[in-house]
């Protein structure tokens, strides 16, 4: 049924695993749109009382595909982003919109679109091992998939523009310290801790579902306005002449007029 992700059923909770290990889980299009599939057929299915997003190998999500980038700079470096753009978006809604809960059981490697698919989940179960960062300012774009919301709302004002300003790779701890993560446990607890799902899925109930989105809400905003006016963001940051070194900078790891140098995950 999928190329790209594993969609598993156990009791009464569905587990989508982004099932591209050699690229960290990166997201490209084909891999968003089955991301948004798996997520409307959780979403539709009654069974499920609760929904786990994680990842295979040694990252949830680094973000965007940026070989796939790298394919099209010579052509037109705005087009794939422009589609991983509008699905995970789609993505992000779908999840704020679940009428269950989500966990994000993230499981290392985590950064861009995969920060902001990790923020939209109601909880973030983190393996001690996990490390993350904002990094699309390191590439000469603006942050998308509601991340200027979300963000926000989990870690503050202060830590929010201290990401996108400064870019720092953060650990496990400050995660949880700042409030991004809500659980951090050793590396091999992560997938039996993921029975936060199916305690999750047993409270699961009407006036649980009702109560999903207030956070977001009592800020007067909603994920969904927010990955829209991301998204036009994002139109106007493709135009950034910038991009392109941005892009390069990131791919050969070396300084760029947009970011110093670029660590790697480890």
């Amino acid at each position: 049924m999928f190329q790209n992700l594993l969609f598993q059923k156990e009791e009464n909770v569905t587990t989508i695993t982004l099932n591209r290990p050699k690229s960290l889980n990166a997201l490209d299009s084909e891999h968003l749109a089955e991301l948004v599939h798996a997520l409307e057929m959780a979403a539709d299915d009654d069974e499920t009382r609760a929904v786990v997003i994680t990842g295979s190998g040694r990252a949830f999500c680094s973000g965007g595909d940026l070989a796939a980038f790298r394919e099209s700079m010579d052509r037109d470096p705005a087009d794939p982003l422009r589609q991983v753009i509008k699905l995970l978006n789609v993505a992000i809604i779908n999840i704020r919109n679940m009428p269950k809960p989500v966990i994000a059981a993230i499981n290392g490697a985590t950064g861009g679109g995969g920060l902001s698919l990790a923020a939209s989940c109601d909880l973030r179960i983190c393996a001690s091992s996990a490390k993350f960062r904002q990094a699309y300012t390191s590439v000469a774009l603006v942050p998308d998939g509601a991340w200027g919301l979300l963000l926000p709302l989990l870690v503050g004002f202060g830590k929010a523009s201290e990401l996108i300003f400064l870019d720092p790779v953060f650990d496990a701890r400050e995660a949880l310290d700042w409030g991004f993560v809500n659980l951090v446990v050793a590396d091999e607890l992560l997938e039996a801790d993921e029975k936060a799902g199916r305690t999750a899925g047993r409270r699961a109930d009407e006036g649980f579902r009702h109560c999903q989105g207030q956070p977001e809400s009592l800020h007067d905003g909603s994920s969904g306005e927010a990955a829209r006016e991301g998204t036009g963001r994002h139109g106007a940051g493709r135009e950034n002449p910038g991009l392109p070194g941005g892009f390069g900078g990131f791919l050969r790891e070396e300084k760029t007029p947009v970011r110093g140098p670029i660590e790697r995950w480890s």
